[in-house]
């Protein structure tokens, strides 16, 4: 098999035989180069300390007890190169990270500490001018990346005892690879799916993220749910499973969860926080549910959404940002299209999502549409998405005005005060109700008007 490796990366590998120190390719690049798949993440590990390593690289760093040490890449698109010293690990007391690391002595000691068998394959460098490798796979990683098969290394028990976040990873490169994982593998994530709850939230928020996100994201949530994952992390998305939705008035043909799910495998969009409130779109309905005569509602379950999504958002340490952008796509997503709808209603929807989360919200409601069993688009809707287009021409506030406070001030001789944004709110008003165009010759002339 011919390895594709860049310049830079041989000439880490070269420094270090030239040191007469032992290197090896490690990690998801061997897996990624062995499947053919882009590698921007080169990890290494060595028999040589992180000390030595250092003085082999003006531009390396050392923050950690682990033995990594870091190399700035000269290539932008790569990430920061990690070398880690061989290492033995020991004791996992708050299962996330080892009581004790040692020094390895060879590279199987390094391989048999590492999570899954598809991530414990090492290339080592024969010769790096006629570009030849030799693949070092003690347990048989090749065979379960043919298979497509997450499989733990050794017993996976251990495994997840050691580090729970492991049960996330797995479900993640399942779901960005289009694998399965392992009978026995998926059997230990159900049995230590609890052990999750001692992982620092941050840590889990990155990789459900990360699912979500994925090339894969239906199945990876479907797996994070067949898991018991959802249950301990997302309790409130567990709970809209199995909630009815079908009614004569409603054209919803899967029950919430199902909908959801649907829906977020049809979602276009690359952002994970629009992809994670396309998930979560409709986590209010279990607690607004009504059946009356037959007829199912749930009225304001956007509302309550928007108060999940907040908590969920906390709980898991979004920040700021992200969390004003999931809470606002949930608490917006029940918009009204309708041919006879005003510009001030179609201003007021703007407001609410804000221009630059307009996008996400048209893709959530198509999403949203496709996981109902409804048509992608309807006419109302394409020329809803004018409308804003063509709204969005107008001012939108007083700051979109072609004059300001200083020229109503020096027009009018005044000081700074509150008059000054009376006027200026007058003068919206007329521009936004369109009696007057927003031209500063013509706003001027308001405010000589207004003497």
């Amino acid at each position: 098999m011919e390895f594709k490796i860049p310049d830079e990366v041989k000439k880490i590998m070269s420094t270090f035989q030239k040191n007469n120190f032992e290197i090896y390719l490690v990690g998801g690049a061997v897996r990624d180069i062995l499947i053919k798949r882009m590698v921007i993440d080169w990890d290494f590990t060595t028999n040589a300390t992180p000390e030595e390593i250092q003085n082999l690289f003006e531009d390396s760093f050392y923050e950690n007890t682990f033995g990594t040490v870091g190399i700035a890449p000269k290539d932008p698109d790569f990430k920061p190169h990690e070398v880690t010293t061989f290492r033995k690990e020991a004791g996992y007391s708050d299962n996330r990270r080892p009581d004790k690391v040692e020094w390895g002595e060879s590279i199987e000691d390094d391989l048999t500490r590492r999570d899954f068998t598809l991530n414990a394959i090492a290339l080592k460098p024969i010769n790096l001018k006629d570009n030849e490798y030799e693949l070092i796979d003690p347990y048989e990683g090749q065979i379960d990346l043919k298979n497509k098969l997450i499989r733990a290394v050794g017993d996976p028990n251990d495994r997840f005892s050691e580090d729970a976040l492991r049960m996330m990873r797995a479900v993640r490169i399942a779901a960005e690879l289009g694998f399965e994982i392992e009978e026995d593998t998926f059997e230990a994530i159900k049995m230590n799916s609890k052990l999750i709850q001692k992982i620092a939230k941050e840590r889990v928020r990155d990789e459900l993220l990360k699912i979500v996100a994925s090339s894969y994201p239906y199945e990876g949530i479907m797996m994070f749910k067949n898991s018991g994952l959802m249950e301990e992390i997302l309790p409130e998305l567990e709970k809209t499973f199995g909630v009815d939705q079908k009614s004569p008035q409603r054209h919803h043909i899967y029950d919430v969860g199902t909908h959801s799910l649907m829906s977020l495998k049809n979602c276009n969009s690359t952002d994970p926080i629009t992809r994670f409130a396309t998930l979560i779109h409709d986590i209010g309905k279990p607690q607004t549910y009504k059946k009356r005569n037959g007829v199912t509602t749930f009225y304001n379950h956007e509302i309550a959404g928007a108060t999940i999504a907040k908590n969920i958002a906390e709980r898991l340490r979004f920040s700021r940002k992200d969390t004003g952008k999931l809470i606002r796509l949930v608490r917006y997503h029940q918009f009204t299209v309708d041919e006879n709808q005003t510009d001030s209603a179609i201003r007021r929807f703007i407001r609410n999502v804000t221009p630059e989360y307009i996008d996400d919200m048209l893709e959530l409601r198509r999403a949203d549409r496709i996981g109902s069993g409804a048509r992608e688009t309807s006419w109302r809707t394409e020329d809803f998405k004018k409308k804003i287009i063509e709204v969005q021409k107008q001012p939108f506030s007083i700051k979109d005005l072609k004059i300001d406070g200083s020229d109503v001030m020096k027009e009018l001789n005044i000081k700074p005060g509150p008059k000054v944004g009376e006027v200026l709110k007058k003068i919206f008003k007329k521009v936004e109700d369109k009696k007057v165009e927003n031209k500063k010759s013509e706003l001027m002339k308001l405010v000589r008007e207004m003497e």
